[in-house]
């Protein structure tokens, strides 16, 4: 079952009107629109590293959407 919490500030991104915070299982998905400005060439469909903790992926979609992947607390 996954929960909705867009209020959730977890990942260090502030409380966003498009942002999407769900948990599936032992993992929890964040979705919102990418606010960092990006310096040099970045891939025009996807774009991956890994976060700054262990057991996070920062994917960004067509250079607008940050998807965050993390283990659930």
């Amino acid at each position: 079952m996954a929960t909705c919490n867009p209020n959730d500030s977890r990942f260090g991104i502030a409380y966003l009107p498009s942002a999407i915070s769900m948990r599936l299982g032992k993992r929890e998905l964040y979705l919102t629109r990418d606010t960092r400005r990006r310096y040099g060439p970045t891939p025009s469909l996807l774009q991956c590293r890994t976060g700054m903790e262990p057991g996070y992926l920062e994917m960004l979609l067509l250079r607008k959407w940050l998807v965050v992947f993390s283990k659930a607390r």
